[in-house]
């Protein structure tokens, strides 16, 4: 272990505080080596504008829903959704409702920042402004708006490593966050790759716990906005969900790296990384369906042109590229909304001819029995 790797600062009752950069490079490359790749193919993936926003106004949605149900926010995505496209200059009545309302808020001044080559630094004064937007008017006995706490609080449970007690009073509280933006700001620390000091200054705010409440909130959006000013798309906006549908992983990686005796950060290093993939490989996936989609509506013109397909099967498979239909079978046709029109003066016999055709031609592929779905990859 590299003894400068660790910075270990004595507080007035709360014992030593560590700050370490230690991790395992054999552990950790791979996955760098992985984001990387992922984030480049991402990248140059072409996306219409239209479609970005779409993809971006889904994420933040689940993001919310995500950071705010891991600290037991009780509203469904759903809602959250609801509440999200009606917030503009409405205050929710409701705490609940009133916390999805400062994390769109909060996301909202994250997109503002103008992403740039240097690394961003992850000031107090910053953290405090996104903790008074993310607990802005939300009624908490021991918890102000930007401000530090003075009472002893414990995280944690039985369940995912055990209760934690951060810093108790306000003096260590604020001789802590004065060195974590020392250490966090470093050259040492600058010089780490965004993937990496990203969930470094999660988990050590984390670990510090300055607020009353909102910690766990303001230190995903620490996160998310040390990753998107350094230029990185979808990302940010993706891990708190993550976070959330791991829930148990996500505490006991926390736990684990504190409990580590060689002050190793590997396990929560590790699983920050490890969402950092998986959102990767479903936002490739995601931008790839769509291109899938607007490469077959320009296929199935060319069938029709070249007289392949008739105009109905066309109009049939353009209507199944449209919806989100779950698989479908002869009957349908002529009882679904979707296909009435195209088939209400057509008999079962030329209905089942359409079928066979346009599976022979591999557009269609047989679901089980007697359904069938559209075949996305038609086109290789």
């Amino acid at each position: 272990m590299d003894k400068n790797s660790v910075k270990k600062i004595f507080t007035k009752k709360s014992g030593y505080f560590l700050f370490s950069r230690n991790f395992s490079s054999e552990e950790l490359t791979p996955l760098l080596i992985e984001a990387s790749v992922l984030y480049k193919t991402v990248s140059d993936l072409p996306v219409l504008p239209s479609i970005s926003s779409q993809l971006h106004a889904e994420l933040v949605r689940r993001s919310i829903f995500g950071t705010a149900a891991l600290e037991g926010n009780p509203l469904s995505e759903e809602r959250v959704g609801e509440i999200i496209a009606t917030s503009g200059g409405v205050r929710a009545p409701e705490r609940a409702e009133k916390e999805i309302q400062n994390l769109k808020r909060a996301y909202d001044g994250i997109d503002a920042m103008p992403t740039r080559d240097s690394p961003i630094e992850i000031t107090q004064s910053l953290i405090k402004k996104i903790h008074a937007v993310v607990t802005d008017g939300i009624e908490q006995e021991y918890n102000l708006p930007g401000k530090y706490r003075n009472h002893k609080v414990q995280v944690g449970d039985s369940e995912h490593g055990g209760q934690y007690t951060p810093p108790k009073c306000l003096p260590d509280i604020e001789d802590l966050m004065m060195h974590f933006e020392e250490w966090i700001n470093s050259e040492e620390i600058m010089v780490l790759d965004a993937f990496v000091r990203a969930p470094l200054a999660h988990y050590y705010f984390g670990l510090i716990h300055p607020f009353g409440d909102g910690n766990g909130r303001t230190a995903r959006l620490i996160e998310a906005l040390t990753l998107h000013v350094s230029g990185i798309k979808y990302v940010p906006v993706m891990l708190s969900n993550f976070y959330y549908t791991n829930i148990d992983a996500y505490f006991l990686a926390f736990s684990q790296a504190r409990k580590n005796k060689e002050n190793d950060v590997t396990p929560f290093l590790k699983f920050a990384l490890k969402g950092t993939v998986e959102s990767l490989n479903e936002i490739k996936d995601r931008i790839t369906f769509f291109i899938r989609k607007f490469s077959l509506r320009d296929y199935y013109e060319y069938l029709k042109a070249e007289k392949r397909i008739t105009r109905r099967q066309h109009d049939l498979l353009t209507t199944l590229l449209s919806s989100d239909l779950t698989p479908f079978d002869l009957k349908s046709l002529f009882t679904h909304p979707l296909f009435t029109v195209l088939y209400r003066n057509v008999s079962q016999r030329t209905a089942r001819r359409d079928l066979k055709k346009l599976k022979a031609l591999g557009l269609l592929n047989q679901a089980g029995g007697k359904e069938y779905i559209l075949n996305i990859r038609a086109l290789g």
